[in-house]
């Protein structure tokens, strides 16, 4: 992810090699932290400080300023600059080693991972494209996940997760600003997709106290039952925020983009589904395997949402030639979704 900021695809040259060398290197550090991280959660059994300590705390340091770097590069920042800044914190964090300096570093990692997966997706022409961005999101997502519990936080785990899944959604609606031009660009569509999602996003973190105020014994008791049977047969419950809103989202909105500066104020809430990834594994109470199949669950069940959607959305505003319906008429529609955006390895302004 290392482009400069602000500078087109090079066309050839010494320019492009020098890209596709830092893209490699990127990648390279990004997987050897992956693998560090997965060595220290696989040996975290064992009491004590162990070899699993540094490679969780190395993992978590070259992770963070892995993203750091991508991100500030994506959005057009300075990634240089940023990225020894995130490597000299992690280092501060790491020498000093107090529970506050670890929870704060892991509150940052988390966020900066859930925004980082949502802005690393490109536009998806068509539905099979939207999973893969979704796919995309939920990787990088996933390895800052254990870089965020790599750094061992002490927290108090509802208000770490509304923290960040706040702090996300605030740092993802102020970057999505810039991309959509301001408030100019959010338009009328833009307006009706942010308050329907406002509405989703307080559906879904407030639902079960809704359920304790209003709902009735015979309601809960039959919630409850769903809940049990599937954790008991399944394994896990489908997360109701990823599944509801995160993947419908990423799926939506990575497909407007495509056809729509407006899709980026959709794909914003796409942090809905990399947020509860990025701090999934912080609750003790979870198991790598429950939060694993949690998130697959609500990821497939999004999916359809998301597809509903993309299909209602072609319905109400995609042209329609006389003689033409079908697949011919969905060929066409593609043919001409062809809204231009920086490639993924590349900045978006």
């Amino acid at each position: 992810m290392p482009s400069s900021p602000g500078s087109p695809p090079a066309s050839g040259g010494p320019s492009r090699r020098a890209h596709r060398l830092g893209v490699a290197c990127w990648l390279v550090v990004v997987a050897a932290a992956a693998a560090a991280l997965v060595a220290a959660l696989a040996g975290s059994d064992v009491p004590g400080r162990t070899n699993a300590t540094w490679l969780a705390d190395a993992g978590a340091i070259a992770t963070s300023t892995a993203y750091t770097w991508g991100l500030a590069a994506r959005t057009g920042g300075r990634p240089l600059i940023f990225s020894i800044l995130a490597l000299v914190l992690g280092g501060l964090v790491v020498g000093v080693d107090t529970d506050a300096l670890r929870s704060g570093a892991a509150v940052v990692t988390a966020v900066l991972t859930a925004v980082f997966a949502v802005m690393v997706t490109v536009p998806a022409v068509h539905f099979l494209g939207a999973v893969r961005e979704n796919v995309v999101a939920l990787l990088v997502a996933a390895i800052g996940s254990m870089a965020t519990v790599a750094w061992a936080p002490v927290v108090n785990l509802d208000r770490f997760q509304y923290t960040v899944l706040g702090l996300s959604l605030v740092a993802s609606f102020l970057t999505v600003f810039r991309l959509g031009a301001g408030w100019h660009g959010l338009g009328s569509r833009g307006v009706f997709t942010v308050v329907a999602g406002s509405l989703m996003l307080a559906l879904t973190l407030g639902y079960a106290e809704l359920l304790r105020r209003y709902g009735t014994d015979t309601l809960i008791d039959a919630l409850d039952d769903a809940v049990r049977w599937s954790h008991h047969h399944l394994g896990a419950f489908p997360r109701p925020i990823v599944a509801l809103l995160g993947v419908p989202a990423l799926t939506w909105g990575t497909h407007m983009r495509a056809r729509r500066r407006q899709g980026w104020w959709v794909c914003a809430f796409g942090v809905a589904l990399t947020a509860p990834v990025a701090y999934a594994l912080v609750d003790p109470g979870r198991t790598v395997l429950e939060a694993s199949l949690a998130t697959a669950y609500g990821a497939v069940i999004g999916l359809l949402i998301g597809y509903l959607l993309i299909r209602l959305d072609l319905r109400l505003t995609a042209p329609r030639p006389a003689g033409q319906r079908g697949r011919r008429l969905a060929g066409t529609e593609e043919a001409t979704a062809v809204r231009p955006e920086p490639g993924r390895t590349h900045a978006l302004w």
